[in-house]
Formats: structure tokens, sequence, C-alpha cells
């Protein structure tokens, strides 16, 4: 089997691709338990069903997740106001 190995990376992005086309279990001699929070950074955001069903639907569009999709918006919206400041 030819398989890609974990990207040693700290881009989220970057490893949000990777994990949604790649299966865990594929790489479980790769893992390594960790103690505390890698991530600390996590906002739960509230939508109408009908809102998430939009964003699922332009997520698949896109061959992303629709978190991965958010997050692309949430980091256009923040370089686009950076720009105008």
């Amino acid at each position: 089997m030819n398989r890609k190995n974990i990207p040693k990376t700290d881009s989220i992005q970057e490893l949000a691709h990777f994990w949604d086309t790649h299966d865990l279990t594929d790489f479980e001699d790769e893992l390594e338990e960790v103690d505390e929070p890698v991530f600390d950074s996590l906002i739960s955001v509230q939508l109408e069903p009908e809102e998430f069903e939009v964003i699922e639907t332009l997520a698949k569009a896109h061959g992303i997740s629709p978190a991965n999709l958010i997050r692309e918006w949430v980091v256009e919206r923040i370089d686009q106001t950076q720009v105008r400041n």
C-alpha cells in the first residue's frame, strides 16, 4: 500500500485537508497520545438547520468539510479587514 505520511506542519488548513482525504485508522502506528489540548481556540457557532444545510451543500461542492469552509470564510474576512486598516 502506497500512502502519504502525516504532514509535519502547524497549518490547521493543511492538516484539515489531509484528514478530509485520509482515514485516521491507516495511521495508527504514527499517532501519539497527548495529555493536554493542542488546539484551544475553538468556537461554537449556532446556525439554523437551513443555514447549515446551505453550508453543507457549498462545502461538498468545494470538496471540503463544512468546518473548513466556515474557517476559510472567517480567514478571508479577517484578511479583508486587515487590508482596510
